[in-house]
């Protein structure tokens, strides 16, 4: 294989084509590994950065956004799911009622299945208006605090 520098190729002393993919780790792909038995070291300590990211999860900031969150998702999907389930099992159990006509050729099944789809556009439309108006500010606060924690300013969070 010829050297190409158009795809981040690069001969190695031993020959061998080596890619420079900034994010290319050769030990999670299985290659690079040496022969040798692995030896038991100390337990890898977390970065500061984590530590960081650790603090704003417990903070109250964060549980006040994440319960926002969970207040509006979960009952909005198992209301979605419920009127899925509901059209899927009517359609296929009482398929006279679903073609009960309602207005010329248009009858019951085509306007519920129409109703799917509206109601997929409402609920997408309720939810960015949810957290346009309920977490994205808390969350770019929140934000903002973990920045400048990680950058050791010592911001709250």
């Amino acid at each position: 294989m010829p050297f190409c520098p158009s795809l981040g190729m690069q001969r190695s002393n031993s020959g061998d084509v080596r890619y420079d993919d900034p994010w290319y780790d050769a030990l999670a792909s299985g290659w690079g590994e040496s022969s040798e038995p692995a030896v038991a070291s100390e337990p890898a300590r977390r970065s500061d950065g984590a530590d960081v990211y650790l603090q704003v999860q417990r903070s109250a900031a964060f549980q006040e956004v994440r319960s926002r969150y969970r207040r509006f998702v979960v009952p909005a999907v198992v209301s979605f799911l419920t009127w899925y389930v509901a059209y899927v099992v009517t359609a296929t159990t009482a398929p006279q009622l679903m073609a009960r006509p309602v207005m010329g050729a248009v009858n019951l099944g085509m306007l519920a299945g129409l109703g799917q789809f509206l109601s997929t556009f409402l609920l997408t439309w309720a939810y960015v208006r949810h957290a346009r108006l309920r977490r994205d500010r808390a969350a770019l606060e929140l934000r903002w605090d973990a920045q400048e924690l990680a950058r050791g300013r010592g911001g709250a969070a």
